[in-house]
């Protein structure tokens, strides 16, 4: 017969998978969203590691905000959606989602040179396309980029317009020589960029921001040192009304828009708090019960990220979608990119090549709501009766036969 103690070690020894569900029968991103957020966590007998490093709350062990998770998935496998805003009240997950996606992001090409310098540029451009220090190692073949993960850059709500774009390496200056060190828009380049409090942000620091997006690289000069930077990122921003609005231009730069609130089930408010202070009493632990979800996770969109390319549109669902645009008053073509491309990505998620009516359902309310502008609308209209009535004016004055 087990004793106590052995069936007691028999327990220490399972590894945090001994206590998952079986999630072999799930068929896409969006049913192990679901599946996962409802996942019953086991207490643990739980010991200060003492490590400093940071511990991020796991993305799919946030409970409930389906639409916000889903929606940074979207915006993770289809860059051409145009990133995410996330709008609600403070504790609504919103920083933390955002920083949980690290354990479930993909694997991409990563310079590991100052200047930003990838082998693509010269397979495409040539050798000079690189700076003298990469082409020499290309020359060596030594690696001048390494796989990483996707990385979440933060921009911090006290940075300065050189800390954003870039500024002179005092490092060689004190060596007589000059070159421009990397802006954080350059380190985001095929990673995610995440701006908290982006209402907040500094007109100049926000219009360098929507410029580099927007054209996927920017030049920075500085005296007679120039040097042109890619960037090309996920935008991925938060905000809380209560403490400003965005300006329109800034708004439609973000594709899809979340608006949070808080769990009103009282049962997922108990949940969400379990969950918390499990993770704060031992963050390593928490993170352990999420490794397989993870690993699951993120092959799902890196498969999904490759598949998106190959799925299209057919008139029939697309000619709906513009009705819907037309119909809501909307001007902005951008509404049309953003509702396609979520569409198409949803579907990558299940390996469909073709979008489905129930796909553009799902991803609507995500692409369209807050486009709408009622000065715009007014503007136009109001220009139209202009328009009228000059038209009037001279048809009476030709038809009256006077000059």
């Amino acid at each position: 017969m087990m004793s106590a103690v052995d069936q007691n070690e028999k327990e220490v020894d399972k590894s945090p998978s001994d206590f998952n569900p079986d999630f072999s029968s799930i068929r896409s991103l969006k049913e192990l969203i679901e599946k996962v957020s409802g996942k019953d966590i086991k207490p643990y007998d739980y010991q200060d590691t003492g490590i400093a490093e940071p511990l991020f709350f796991p993305f799919l062990a946030i409970v409930g905000q389906f639409e916000m998770k889903l929606a940074l998935i979207l915006s993770i496998i289809n860059p051409n959606i145009g990133g995410v805003l996330l709008i609600g009240p403070r504790g609504t997950a919103k920083t933390t989602s955002v920083r949980g996606l690290s354990e479930i992001l993909p694997l991409v090409e990563n310079s590991i040179c100052p200047s930003g310098c990838l082998p693509e540029e010269i397979e495409n451009y040539g050798i000079d396309a690189v700076c003298p220090d990469c082409a020499q190692k290309y020359g060596q073949n030594l690696p001048i980029s390494k796989k990483t993960k996707v990385n979440i850059v933060e921009l911090p709500l006290n940075a300065q317009l050189d800390n954003v774009i870039g500024s002179l390496d005092e490092k060689y200056l004190n060596e007589h020589r000059m070159r421009l060190k990397r802006g954080v828009l350059s380190l985001a380049d095929n990673n995610i960029l995440y701006i908290d409090e982006v209402n907040l942000l500094s007109n100049e620091i926000i219009n360098s921001i929507l410029d580099a997006s927007a054209m996927g690289k920017y030049t920075v000069r500085r005296g007679s040192v120039f040097a042109t930077f890619r960037s090309r990122f996920t935008l991925i921003g938060s905000m809380n009304p209560e403490e400003g609005n965005l300006r329109p231009q800034i708004m439609d730069r973000f594709g899809l828009r979340v608006v949070t609130s808080g769990l009103t089930d009282s049962s997922d408010r108990l949940e969400a708090y379990n969950r918390a202070s499990q993770y704060l009493r031992n963050p390593n632990e928490f993170l352990n019960n999420y490794i397989d979800e993870n690993l699951q996770a993120r092959n799902e969109i890196e498969t999904a990220r490759k598949f998106v390319r190959n799925v299209t549109i057919n008139k029939k669902i697309a000619t709906i979608g513009i009705e819907l645009i037309r119909d809501l008053n909307i001007h902005s073509l951008r509404a049309e990119i953003t509702l396609f491309e979520a569409a198409k990505a949803l579907a990558a998620t299940e390996a469909r090549d073709q979008v489905s009516i129930t796909d553009l359902q799902t991803v609507v309310p995500m692409a369209l709501r807050l486009r709408r502008s009622p000065f715009i609308t007014n503007f136009i209209e109001n220009n139209k009766q202009e328009e009228i009535e000059i038209s009037t004016y001279l048809d009476r004055k030709m038809n009256s036969g006077t000059g």
